[in-house]
């Protein structure tokens, strides 16, 4: 192994080690409030969620990581996971439409699971994840839709959901473009 390519993989060992470090971090930040405030008090299904979803996140990345050295497709992904966590992280804790216990909310769930089957059936090849992330965006569109008939007032939120589905297609399109 030469020099350089050994500098490379000491560089992503350390990025991993941050990236894991940090979900450990998060997962561990209520554990120490709850020491000093009632205000966080999260029960074992709580950790056992975050662990979940910010575990999940992170191998996905991992995979995506390893799928291609091409930095528009690292973006791209990290754009579609960053999205996915924060939108099931917000509508677990307070909900997107009202509280987290509205059914409407349930919507706004399905739109990540509609991008990970849209991606897993591209088999993580830039071209067909772009067109997985448009599709994600239409979903979005349509929770907003379903949550307005409801009588929630979503727009915000879709529309920066949207922007961001849309933002992840592009630079996996601009991925598949310089393959």
């Amino acid at each position: 192994m030469n020099r350089q390519a050994g500098r490379k993989g000491a560089f992503l060992n350390l990025w991993r080690m941050i990236g894991w470090g940090t979900i450990a971090a998060l997962i561990g930040l209520p554990a120490v409030a709850m020491q000093f405030t009632r205000e966080v008090n999260w029960t074992a299904s709580d950790f056992v969620f975050a662990a979940v979803l910010l575990g999940g996140v992170g191998l996905a990345f991992e995979m995506a990581v390893r799928a291609s050295g091409n930095i528009a497709y690292r973006a791209g992904a990290a754009i579609a996971l960053g999205l996915s966590l924060l939108l099931l992280w917000a509508n677990a804790a307070v909900g997107i439409a009202g509280s987290e216990n509205n059914p409407v909310n349930l919507w706004f769930n399905l739109v990540p699971l509609v991008a990970l089957i849209g991606t897993l059936a591209a088999r993580l090849r830039a071209r067909g994840m772009a067109a997985a992330m448009v599709v994600a965006a239409l979903a979005q569109l349509l929770a907003g839709v379903i949550a307005q008939s409801q009588g929630h007032f979503t727009w915000v939120f879709t529309g920066l959901w949207m922007c961001g589905w849309l933002a992840s297609a592009w630079l996996l399109r601009r991925a598949a473009q310089t393959v």
